[in-house]
């Protein structure tokens, strides 16, 4: 059994436990919320046994062999350098951290420490996007991914009134490219490796941050477009176009379905039947990590992870979202 912390009381905090617990190896122990009411009260929802105001005395206490971070973006690095220095294995939302710098600075922890140390990205974890990988060569040659992820936030609505909730704030080290961007981006480096060029574009809202943006990444025989937003919606799938066909993925942040068609007229359905709870398979593979004394995941590896974090660091240098954490 594998004892877990988690850092965060928020909706993808309930969510992690709700997929965690259908797992046999998963035990929630403690959780960590700022304020000792709030620790209590998401401690009684979800059956921990002990609650913390701080994480060094969680990491000390003798009752976690695992953490799951779920805090705001800012805060990921210093938490999980935190919780590793202790021995702890962590399971990091995304994106890692604010920028590559402090996800260099991470994975070089865990590596000195030997603990297991996996970015938190669902999508490049299920089932079906497994199946993807492995078939991607039936397109022959590659020439564009298409990575579209965008999702009318409704804390806009707030941002449109005067209120800006974290979801805009530059201090938490958010914007539509952390939260949603990356999830059509790490799928990219998962499948075809680190990008030659990038050239990005965006809406830069009032407070800071971008509210929608798009990117054009150059490979040698290929090209990537992305486009996302928290601004707007959109209903178009995300593509893989090659030579000898294309394939088309229902949603790349939590790719479901997926269909190859040929040149020649013939179409062949690759999804695969997965865990409704998306969350599932991030952390069965987590726990299969530590159970079998692997330090980190072939896919959501830490190669894989800092070239995403110097991809976006790159993209944001160039649509000028800076973060109080590049200081």
């Amino acid at each position: 059994m594998i004892r877990f912390g988690v850092i965060g009381t928020n909706w993808i905090t309930e969510r992690f436990i709700d997929a965690a617990k259908e797992l046999d190896d998963f035990s929630l122990t403690s959780v960590y919320s700022r304020t000792e009411e709030k620790a209590r009260e998401f401690a009684h929802k979800t059956g921990a046994s002990f609650t913390f105001t701080s994480i060094e005395e969680m990491a000390k206490s003798n009752e976690i062999d695992a953490v799951y971070i779920a805090s705001p973006n800012s805060f990921h690095h210093d938490q999980a350098i935190l919780c590793m220095k202790h021995g702890i294995h962590v399971l990091c939302e995304k994106p890692l951290a604010s920028n590559a710098a402090e996800v260099e600075n991470m994975i070089k922890t865990a590596q000195e420490q030997k603990v297991v140390f996996m970015e938190a990205m669902k999508a490049t974890l299920l089932p079906t996007f497994l199946n993807i990988k492995e078939n991607v060569h039936k397109l022959g040659t590659v020439r564009r991914y298409v990575g579209n992820y965008c999702q009318y936030s409704s804390r806009y609505d707030a941002f449109k009134e005067g209120t800006v909730l974290n979801a805009f704030n530059p201090k938490f080290s958010n914007g539509a490219l952390m939260d949603l961007g990356v999830y059509c981006l790490y799928p990219l480096v998962v499948l075809f490796g680190q990008p030659k060029s990038v050239k990005a574009e965006a809406t830069m809202l009032s407070s800071g941050v971008d509210g929608q943006g798009s990117i054009i990444l150059t490979y040698e025989d290929m090209e990537a477009v992305i486009t996302y937003s928290k601004i707007t919606n959109s209903s178009l799938p995300s593509e893989i176009q090659g030579e000898e066909g294309n394939m088309v993925i229902d949603e790349i942040h939590t790719p479901k379905k997926a269909h190859i068609y040929y040149r020649n007229g013939e179409q062949e359905d690759i999804s695969v039947e997965q865990n409704e709870k998306a969350m599932y398979a991030e952390t069965q593979e987590f726990l299969t990590l530590i159970k079998e004394g692997h330090l980190e995941s072939k896919v959501n590896s830490h190669k894989n992870s800092l070239i995403t974090a110097k991809v976006l660091t790159d993209i944001r240098k160039q649509i000028g979202l800076v973060f109080p954490a590049d200081q």
